[in-house]
C-alpha cells in the first residue's frame, strides 16, 4: 500500500462573516483525519490570524488579496498557494458560511480518492439546518433525490474536492468569469480530459438556504457567462442550440421586467465580449454527458 493521500483545506472569505468562518474552521479542526495544511483568502480584505486564536489542526496560511478577484479568482490564488507547498494531493474547498456537520468528511474524500485513480472531483451534498436540499443543488436534470449519488457532469461550487493532479493538466478556475457557471466550466474541461466527477451525498456541507439573485449583479453576469461558457467549451453546432435553450428558459422562469433587461444585457455583453480561450469539448465528450443524464445544451 502506498503512502496515504495527503488532503489540504482551502476558504477563501470576503472578511464580512467572521463568526461563520470561526465555526467552519472549528468543524475542519473536528475532522478524524486532520488536513495536511489549511489555507485560507481574504478576497480584497485583511484577516485575523485564525491559527493562533482557534487553535487549528496541519499548517495553516493566510493569503490576503489585494482586490477582490470574485469566487474564481480568489479560489485560484489559494490553489497557487498550496502548489508552491508542493505536498498537497487533494484540495478540499468549502464556502466561507458552509460548516462540516460530520467528523469524517476528509477521511471520507481521502479514501474516495484512493479507491478511484480517475476521480478528479468530488461534490458534497449541501443542505440547509433542516436537512434540506434545494433542487439547484442537486447535479442533475430534474427533480433528483438529493441522497442518491453516482458519476455526474457537474458538482456543487460550495463543497468539493478536486485530485491537484487534475487541475494541474485542464487549469484552474476561470477567473474572468468572477462568478456564475465557473463550476460548469471547470467540470467540462474536467470530463473532455477523461477525469471522473463524482457525487457524494454523503459527504455533508450545512449551507444557509440562499437565491443566487441575492447578488445584484447576478442576471448580466449569469446571462454573459453562459454565452462565454458556450462560446469556449461547445462544438460549434451546439452553441445555438445551448444559448436558444436558455433563452427559452429565461423567459418561461423569469417575470422580472428589469431581471430581464439586465439578463439580455449580459447575454449581449458575452457575444460581444472575448469569451478568452477557446478549447471545445470533444463529441464523445458530449455523448459522455448525455450518458450521464445531462447533455450540455441543458
Amino acid at each position: 500500500m502506498g503512502e496515504a493521500l495527503r488532503v489540504a483545506v482551502a476558504v477563501v472569505t470576503m472578511g464580512n462573516r467572521p463568526q461563520e468562518v470561526d465555526a467552519l474552521l472549528e468543524s475542519v479542526a473536528k475532522q478524524d483525519v486532520a488536513p495536511a495544511r489549511i489555507v485560507i483568502v481574504g478576497n480584497g480584505c485583511r484577516l485575523p490570524e485564525f491559527a493562533e486564536r482557534l487553535s487549528l489542526p496541519g499548517e495553516v496560511t493566510v493569503v490576503e488579496l489585494e482586490e477582490n478577484l470574485g469566487c474564481p479568482g480568489g479560489r485560484n490564488a489559494g490553489l497557487a498557494r498550496l502548489r508552491e507547498f508542493g505536498d498537497v494531493d487533494v484540495v478540499v474547498e468549502l464556502d466561507d458560511d458552509g460548516l462540516l456537520v460530520d467528523a469524517d468528511v476528509l477521511r471520507r474524500v481521502r479514501e474516495l480518492f484512493t479507491a478511484d485513480g480517475q476521480l478528479g472531483v468530488v461534490g458534497f451534498r449541501i443542505a440547509d439546518e433542516h436537512g434540506e436540499t434545494q433542487q439547484r443543488h442537486v447535479p442533475r436534470v430534474g427533480a433528483s433525490d438529493p441522497l442518491r449519488g453516482g458519476y455526474v457532469t457537474g458538482f456543487l461550487g460550495g463543497g468539493h474536492g478536486f485530485r491537484m493532479a487534475m487541475l494541474d493538466e485542464i487549469g484552474d478556475w476561470p477567473a474572468r468569469f468572477f462568478f456564475a457557471h465557473e463550476e460548469t466550466d471547470l467540470a467540462w474541461r474536467a470530463a473532455d480530459a477523461g477525469w471522473r466527477i463524482l457525487y457524494a451525498p454523503e459527504l455533508l456541507l450545512q449551507h444557509p438556504k440562499t437565491s443566487p439573485a441575492r447578488h445584484a449583479v447576478y442576471y448580466r453576469v449569469n446571462a454573459r457567462n453562459r454565452v462565454w461558457l458556450a462560446r469556449r467549451r461547445l462544438p460549434l453546432a451546439l452553441i445555438p442550440v445551448h444559448l436558444g435553450v436558455w433563452v427559452l428558459l429565461t423567459l418561461v422562469r423569469n417575470r422580472s421586467a428589469a431581471g430581464l433587461r439586465a439578463w439580455f444585457g449580459g447575454f449581449a455583453e458575452g457575444i460581444r465580449e472575448s469569451a478568452g480561450e477557446r478549447r471545445p469539448m470533444r463529441w464523445r465528450t458530449v455523448w459522455r454527458l448525455t450518458r450521464l443524464g445531462r447533455p450540455p445544451v441543458i
